[in-house]
């Protein structure tokens, strides 16, 4: 075999291992990438779409939407399969260099054909490559750690959070900028030269990595017992919940993006004025959520624990009710756009540091819920689970958006009634997961844990 070739040697204790600088490259070219290209899908499709004639073939908002939350809930349904195939089949290190392969067709194609025929596959093949990859690069981070160094795994996994974030946000600048002043080939096809350069980085260190080998299919099968399907269930029934507050975060990459497009979005800073591009609101998302992990931890549960005693339960209840919030003011902007007003930009900043408040007490809550509940061997299938959760609430926008459409276009549920929906959905939510949550009890599975039988 191949991987028989590959460092598998102890490392240094003091030293970082030598392949986790190619993965955080890896992971950072990859998310500029992904957050590149799906920055500009809702703008692409609602103005930029063509048909096979070159002439104008343009989605409704709702269809566009619909479009988007279809895509991203197959991107992040797959990743199952990307495990399957890493820990039963190839290993991670083949899964994400055959996967990446697929994952640069699918920028290609929408880089050369700007109709709904290259939007189509292109769509599904950068799907296929971000599940695929998705559950392997995070988990080859861990893989390249032992005993001897597992006290430099956190700091690894800082430069993994920052590379995801430093990639996004860069991203979120600059696509925009290239589709409205180089077109929709370059500002696709930048994101896949970006996503080949993943790959070669990932290539180039290859003997750089510790490998662990697939298990195989009977290996794999051995994590879902009887009792690994009890444990799968009970942690299920909370990302129910988990799955609504995506379903609502989710439009900011779209709806939201598309609610910019009819504000005024010209500022002025210290005497130089410019316009800011409605995909680019999205650096907002990125960076607060960034500031509001650190205010949470500690500032805002500090606070509240002194009044009322927080855990993982808890905070996810809470982020629901704080996304509520941040819904309210899309809804009042969405009413301004209806009476005929044309409300400044400025008003959404409020909306996107309550979103990124609540995905701090969801996303982040629920990631530390998926390590502590599950014991060591179910670790990666109930990471599976986080990530179908934001798949699921993806698919509850599409159908949503499928529900409302009538036969010419419009939405059965216009203007602010959209976002309002989702504030009683959401609000629904928090109040069930209040009584649900109370019959839950908490479980601490740490890594050092003895095997499990």
């Amino acid at each position: 075999m191949a991987d028989q070739k590959y460092l598998t040697a102890p490392v240094k204790t003091d030293q970082m291992p030598k392949g986790i600088p190619f993965i955080i490259a890896t992971e950072a070219a990859e998310r500029f990438s992904y957050y590149g290209m799906a920055s500009i899908l809702a703008v692409f499709m609602t103005q930029y779409l063509r048909n096979s004639s070159g002439a104008l073939d343009l989605m409704t908002e709702n269809e566009a939407n619909q479009r988007f939350h279809d895509f991203a809930f197959l991107g992040y349904f797959l990743p199952f399969v990307g495990a399957i195939l890493a820990d039963a089949f190839l290993g991670k290190f083949r899964t994400i260099l055959f996967i990446a392969v697929i994952y640069c067709g699918g920028h290609l194609a929408l880089a050369i054909d700007d109709t709904r025929t290259g939007l189509a596959i292109g769509m599904v093949l950068i799907a296929i490559g971000m599940g695929g990859i998705k559950p392997c690069v995070s988990a080859i981070v861990g893989d390249q750690f032992g005993a001897s160094n597992q006290h430099l795994l956190s700091k690894a996994f800082g430069w993994f959070y920052f590379a995801i974030n430093t990639g996004s946000l860069l991203a979120f600048w600059i696509i925009p900028l290239l589709l409205k002043y180089a077109g929709p080939h370059w500002a696709f096809g930048v994101p896949g030269i970006f996503m080949a350069v993943a790959a070669g980085i990932f290539w180039w260190g290859r003997y750089r990595f510790v490998h662990i080998p697939a298990g195989g299919w009977t290996a794999f099968r051995q994590n879902f017992d009887r009792a690994s399907l009890a444990t799968i269930g009970r942690i299920a029934v909370i990302y129910v919940f988990v799955a609504v507050f995506w379903s609502l975060w989710s439009q900011c990459q779209s709806e939201w993006v598309l609610q910019a497009e009819k504000m005024d979005r010209n500022l002025s800073l210290f005497g130089w004025k410019f316009e800011v591009l409605s995909s680019q609101m999205q650096i907002l998302s990125g960076t607060f959520i960034l500031l509001m992990i650190v205010v949470c931890n500690y500032g805002l549960y500090p606070l509240i624990n002194r009044f009322w005693p927080l855990n993982e339960l808890r905070k996810i209840g809470l982020g629901l009710v704080v996304t509520c919030f941040s819904f309210l003011i899309i809804a009042w902007i969405e009413t301004q756009i209806g009476h005929g007003l044309k409300p400044h930009i400025g008003w959404q900043v409020p909306a996107f540091l309550l979103l990124s408040t609540g995905e701090t007490m969801v996303s982040v809550t629920s990631l530390e819920f998926a390590y502590t509940q599950a014991p060591k061997r179910l670790k990666a299938v109930i990471m599976i689970l986080y990530l179908w959760a934001i798949a699921f609430g993806n698919f509850l926008t599409a159908r949503i958006h499928g529900l409302i459409a009538n036969a010419d276009g419009t939405s059965k549920l216009p203007g602010a009634s959209f976002y309002l929906f989702f504030v009683v959905l959401c609000a629904t939510a928090a109040v069930i997961f209040a009584f649900v949550s109370r019959s839950y009890t908490l479980k601490t599975h740490l890594q050092d844990e003895a095997p499990s039988a």
